[in-house]
């Protein structure tokens, strides 16, 4: 059965061009295009779509108040275009918290010089997030009270945010405490706000230095780093090249570019190497702590597309080091956690809403 898309920009040549990309898919049938935030709604409510595509600015209704209204009143994934700027970062992780799966960078150039990659590249979103919408109803009727209002950030003191009241139980059982020197966490499709819920649950003095691998534009991490920065009890920045790993500071892996870490506990941040699909990579930063500290890695695997980190996985547990994966029913996309349970390399499982206590458990 085709994925039924709805279309929304404001701009006459996208919808269009947006639609003939998609249409152009035998899989994909547009059912509909909207030019607000308000007609995104009707539609929404309508037509029922599998997917939305949805544009920020527009006149009426702007993008994200109407991604929070559908999520109230018939949740559906959608994925945002986005420019690539500071202020385009912002936007589309204010979209994300209001509960967007994704985003692409909404690039008019590249439809044009590069249409092909365009079409693969958003056909391929579409049917991914598609596949992800059998639970996804479920997931946001709970995400939104789990999600600090970034209107009022919470201080370094404020108490974590309550889990769901409806997650799902983990077989897993609580895990052991040991002396790590690093804990390490890689994630795509769904992780800006899963890290968000993770690393809200750290308190403040938290004795272990972090380092966040994300999938995402190099304009974004700077801006994602500073918003968890603002939320979190621990200390949260971009990485920079020398930079040292200390306890209560976590560091993000600049987007476009690799980063590592070397004995001394000092972070490389490299070119990105274009023969890698991922700039950051979680098996590049996986595979330099397992090199560099051993048995002493909590390694924890969320919600993703793909499988980077399996290989940076399997090289941490041939050390001795443990891996965490996240549970099915709690991601966005079961694709990298899956691809490192069924790779047989999870210590243990655990829902996205147990993950930052049970971590804060093993490194107290």
């Amino acid at each position: 059965m085709a994925v039924k898309v709805l279309v929304v920009d404001d701009s006459g040549f996208f919808r269009r061009r947006v639609s003939e990309i998609l249409s152009s898919d035998k899989n994909i049938q547009v059912v509909g295009t909207a030019t607000n935030g308000r007609e995104a709604i009707d539609q929404a409510l309508a037509l029922k779509p599998d997917v939305i595509t949805m544009d920020y600015e527009m006149p009426m209704m702007d993008g994200i108040t109407a991604v929070r209204q559908i999520m109230q009143r018939c949740p559906t994934p959608v994925l945002m275009f986005s420019s690539l700027t500071h202020e385009g970062a912002r936007v589309t992780l204010d979209a994300l918290d209001a509960g967007a799966v994704d985003y692409l960078p909404k690039n008019f150039e590249d439809i044009s010089r590069n249409p092909e990659k365009v079409k693969q590249m958003l056909c391929e979103k579409v049917h991914t997030i598609a596949r992800s919408n059998r639970h996804y109803g479920s997931f946001l009727s709970t995400a939104a009270s789990a999600t600090t209002s970034t209107a009022a950030p919470a201080s370094r003191s404020a108490a974590a945010p309550a889990p769901r009241p409806n997650a799902t139980p983990t077989t897993s059982a609580a895990p052991k405490r040991k002396n790590y020197k690093l804990v390490a966490i890689g994630t795509s499709t769904g992780g800006p706000v899963a890290l968000q819920r993770v690393l809200t649950q750290l308190p403040a003095g938290f004795p272990t230095p972090i380092v966040l691998i994300q999938h995402m534009p190099a304009a974004f991490t700077k801006a994602f780093a500073e918003r968890l920065d603002k939320l979190c009890r621990i200390n949260v920045k971009e990485a920079e090249d020398g930079d040292l790993l200390r306890p209560g500071l976590a560091l993000l892996a600049p987007g476009g570019k690799q980063m590592m870490i070397d004995g001394r506990g000092s972070v490389r941040i490299l070119p990105g190497d274009e023969r890698l699909n991922y700039k950051p990579c979680v098996d590049i930063t996986f595979g330099s702590a397992a090199k560099s500290f051993n048995d002493k890695v909590l390694a924890v695997v969320l919600t993703g597309m793909g499988a980077d980190g399996r290989e940076g996985a399997r090289l941490l547990k041939q050390c001795g080091s443990q891996v965490w994966a996240q549970d099915e029913a709690s991601c966005v996309i079961y694709g990298m956690p899956m691809a490192i349970v069924k790779a047989n390399l999870s210590d243990a499982i655990y829902s996205l809403d147990d993950i930052g206590r049970h971590i804060a458990e093993a490194c107290s």
